[in-house]
């Protein structure tokens, strides 16, 4: 008898043991779980931290793995075996990977370093152009203006030039060439008109060349609404046809009659009864870069919540520090206002979230 109670004894201290050897990986895993939440709850309310909240992850998954091989009671020798284990596979995997997956998120890393460009601004790297819809570790997704998604590696846009459209505003241009018989003044007034006729500020136009036939030009001017861009290109042009028609410059190279033979004296100009139709309609912008713009709506919406819980919490401490009734109403006030508008800025966010994830 005495022997089955020692034997359990035994058993019951091993068993034990054995649990109390899985408190350190349950713990982690519940720091992570809480960890991960908490990262999640604050990313609800603040823009672009999904890139943070990938390394701080992986930091804290490295770090519990070496808690649990530490605290495990494992003999000396086992424990250096498995430190050194976890030492050449992290070495394995960053000298096998360290041209793709570890170059691509040091590249993240730069890139959010330099913040050169955010969610909704137009870029260009190489042949690719488009709006950011998606910034994270290891890549970078822009939606180009046939409506498609690229993704493109952060390694790519660390090694190749990134120009980016500023959001206060760019310039439109558009050349042509033009023969040497035309006056270079008339042609500057009549591309001078064409860009004001598009709408576009502090126009301006160059000669960028001479050449062997004709003389190329250069049109430009300014334009402050950077998500019409793509509408504004193609008006510059039709306003370049339309002026120099109407005034009866051919647009043609002077080696036209080379190719093809034509009466010297037919212009090819539209005959003069015909008028010129105005293009109006816009490039679909909400159609064409929907996910772009719901990219940067989503980030205004988050920036405009946060400021708000600032001033209201700003008020708060007035609210404590007043003594004037007059003053106390009035915060009182503010404050009731603040919330209404921090409740309707919630649900759009909440519904521009639905809709990042329908596009996912």
């Amino acid at each position: 008898m005495q022997s089955f109670i020692d034997s359990l004894s035994t058993v019951v201290g091993d068993l034990g043991g054995g649990i109390f050897s899985f408190v350190p990986l349950i713990a982690v895993i519940l720091i992570l779980i809480v960890v991960n939440r908490l990262l999640n709850r604050q990313a609800q309310r603040t823009t672009g931290l999904r890139f943070r909240n990938q390394l701080i992850i992986a930091g804290v998954s490295f770090v519990g793995v070496l808690v649990v091989i530490v605290v495990l009671p494992l003999e000396s020798g086992v424990r250096g075996q498995l430190l050194t284990l976890v030492g050449i596979i992290i070495s394995v995997t960053i000298s096998l990977s360290s041209s793709t997956f570890l170059g691509n998120a040091m590249a993240g890393v730069m890139l959010k370093t330099v913040r050169n460009f955010r969610s909704g601004d137009f870029v260009q790297v190489g042949d690719h152009f488009g709006r950011v819809t998606e910034r994270g570790l290891f890549h970078t997704e822009i939606q180009t203006p046939t409506r498609d998604l690229t993704t493109l590696p952060n390694l790519y846009l660390a090694t190749t030039a990134v120009k980016v459209v500023r959001a206060s505003g760019t310039i439109v241009d558009a050349t042509v060439s033009l023969g040497f018989d035309i006056p270079h003044g008339r042609v500057e007034a009549l591309l001078m008109d064409s860009a004001r006729v598009t709408g576009l500020k502090e126009p301006f136009v160059q000669v960028l060349d001479l050449g062997d036939y004709s003389v190329t030009y250069r049109v430009a001017g300014l334009l402050e609404d950077t998500k019409r861009l793509l509408t504004f290109r193609s008006r510059l042009r039709v306003a370049m046809l339309d002026c120099l028609h109407q005034d009866g410059v051919e647009i043609v190279s002077p080696n036209f009659m080379n190719v093809r033979d034509f009466d010297p004296r037919h212009d090819f100009v539209p005959s003069p009864g015909t008028a010129p139709t105005p293009i109006t309609a816009d490039a679909p912008v909400e159609v064409v870069f929907d996910k772009a713009e719901d990219a940067q709506t989503l980030s205004s919406l988050r920036t405009d919540l946060e400021k708000l819980g600032d001033r209201l919490r700003a008020i708060a401490e007035e609210l404590k520090a007043t003594t004037d009734a007059e003053a106390e109403r009035k915060a009182q006030a503010e404050a009731a206002e603040i919330k209404v508008r921090m409740a309707r800025l919630q649900a759009e966010i909440e519904e521009a979230e639905l809709r990042e994830k329908a596009d996912d």
